[in-house]
């Protein structure tokens, strides 16, 4: 009698870990030329804006998916207030406000999405770190 080969087991594809990065990195780098370019014409320079934030967008909300699970809650809170505040301080400045202002805006964007993602982190976490039961 012959013995019993397995069948490899085909990995469906899935959407879940790429498609929100690439979506919002796209729209993100769609809204950054246009603030820029005010009313005018679209040169290279902000075709190159565009295309470059919306590959850094997405690749850090990316890792921020795919990674983030291995820090503790308060860290990844953390990050993800930064990674808020930094895309946010940053489309702000491209609309010609002070450095000031910009960097003040990103912080508040910041500290609210990072005190709600660790609130959302502690809430829906063990003490372990792993994910609650219910």
């Amino acid at each position: 009698m012959a013995a019993h080969a397995a069948v490899p087991v085909r990995r469906s594809f899935s959407t879940h870990g790429w498609a929100v990065p690439v979506t919002i990195g796209i729209l993100y780098g769609l809204y950054a030329p246009v603030i820029v370019r005010d009313g005018g014409a679209l040169s290279w320079g902000q075709f190159w804006l565009g295309l470059i934030s919306a590959v850094v967008v997405a690749v850090g909300m990316y890792a921020l998916r795919r990674y983030g699970h291995v820090l503790p809650r308060e860290l990844r809170g953390t990050a993800w207030g930064a990674y808020a505040g930094i895309a946010i301080g940053f489309l702000y400045s491209l609309s010609g406000a002070s450095i000031y202002s910009s960097v003040l805006l990103g912080l508040i964007v910041g500290a609210v999405a990072g005190g709600s993602a660790f609130y959302l982190f502690y809430t829906h976490e063990d003490a372990t770190g792993h994910p609650a039961p219910y």
